[in-house]
């Protein structure tokens, strides 16, 4: 059977995220407009008939680093594509110009002496386009596969291709207890994270970079709601009231996308109690 470890790589809101839950068929890292939405790798393993995929969802690798999170985002990066990695998928989303981040993750990518795949993203959408400014890299990769993450087109091209250059080997994990894909994602971390993507979906644009989730609790009752007690911490008061909306409408509203979609994947009732403080230190939970 073919084994393997697999980094999605690529400049922040290419699309890895979505193509992650592509490739597995169900949702297990969290995805939004906005850079900074993946701050650690997500390990998620799939199977079929041909062997075992580990793969890793990188952050998007910054041109610029302007704050502590973007630091320790590259960082992470950095340090999980340069260790055990058989296959690099190189994302690129060609409805947006090439710019100084792409020049940042494709220097770094070069220098991996691995099977390379440049997957080209968004080959539905026919406008706009900016595909010329990015054939060139094409001679830089093993393969070039088209696919469309967020309409599922073309992930079994992808899935070929990535096997074409997997060793043969037993499984890297016994995957037959695990309750989901994901490998690095406890109840908590998993909670966290789509508490955090609501609201990366619902807040301005300079609110995200400065918020965390934290959970505090998870307790199953007797009446067979799961009860979740959690915090989005923030940097400033002024963000704090932001997050908390004109007659905590916000929060509400977050706090109500989070609880539906915890619903849907526990498939039971969950009462989600949210709240929002600002914290110097938020960036310790980052």
């Amino acid at each position: 059977m073919k084994v393997g470890i697999v980094a999605l790589v690529g400049r922040p809101n290419t699309g890895k995220s979505t193509l992650l839950n592509a490739l597995l068929g169900q949702k297990v890292s969290i995805t939004s407009p906005k850079p900074q939405t993946t701050r650690f790798p997500i390990q998620a393993v799939f199977e079929d008939e041909r062997g075992q995929i580990i793969f890793i969802d990188t952050p998007g690798i910054f041109a610029k680093v302007k704050d502590q999170v973007a630091a320790r985002i590259n960082l992470r990066t950095e340090e999980t594509i340069e260790k055990g990695i058989d296959v690099i998928v190189y994302m690129v989303d060609h409805t947006r110009e090439r710019a100084e981040e792409e020049n940042r993750a494709l220097g770094i990518v070069r220098k991996l002496k691995i099977p390379k795949i440049l997957a080209i993203n968004k080959v539905d959408v026919k406008t706009p386009t900016h595909i010329v400014q990015y054939r060139f890299m094409e001679d830089e990769f093993d393969q070039v596969v088209e696919v469309s993450a967020l309409a599922n087109k073309h992930i079994p091209l992808l899935l070929d291709a990535i096997y074409s250059y997997l060793p043969e080997g037993k499984p890297l994990i016994d995957a037959s207890h695990l309750p989901q894909p994901g490998l690095n994602l406890d109840s908590k971390t998993f909670i966290s994270e789509i508490i955090r993507e609501k609201a990366f979906l619902n807040l301005r644009r300079e609110v995200p970079y400065a918020i965390a989730a934290v959970v505090d609790e998870i307790e199953e009752r007797d009446n067979g709601v799961t009860y979740i007690k959690a915090r989005l911490l923030t940097s400033a008061d002024r963000y704090k009231g932001m997050i908390i909306g004109r007659n905590g409408e916000m929060i509400k509203e977050i706090s109500m996308a989070a609880r539906k979609e915890l619903e849907v994947a526990a498939n039971k009732k969950v009462y989600l109690e949210l709240i929002v403080e600002t914290d110097p230190h938020w960036i310790d939970f980052v």
